[in-house]
């Protein structure tokens, strides 16, 4: 059964950084791609980044170039998302996902 636990979400003032995490199972993480989207309050779910399999090629949206960075620990079978310079329009519950498959979610609240 896949299982994925994200964690590292929080209240960050405009300009602040956060590193989240997923913890994955179930599946071969080192052979899988995975991506982030978020769900901002009254809006749908939209895609964040993308990493392969290795975690040598990445890819974000408009929104995340140049402030987001992903990356994934096969070792540890964990994929991060590090943003910074953070905006009140990045508040949204950010998901990790594998296939159809996604976690809880953490909730990220950027507010002064």
């Amino acid at each position: 059964e896949v299982q994925l636990v994200e964690s590292g979400g929080g209240l960050v003032q405009p300009g602040g950084s956060l590193r989240l995490s997923c913890a994955a199972s179930g599946f071969t993480f080192s052979s899988s791609a995975m991506d982030w989207v978020r769900q901002a309050p009254g809006k749908g779910l939209e895609w964040v980044s993308t990493i392969n399999s290795d975690g040598r090629r990445t890819g974000y949206s408009d929104s995340g170039t140049g402030r987001f960075t992903n990356s994934k620990d096969n070792a540890r079978n964990t994929l991060y998302l590090q943003m910074n310079s953070l905006k009140p329009e990045d508040t949204a519950v950010y998901y990790c996902t594998y296939g159809a498959s996604r976690g809880q979610g953490t909730q990220v609240t950027v507010s002064s």
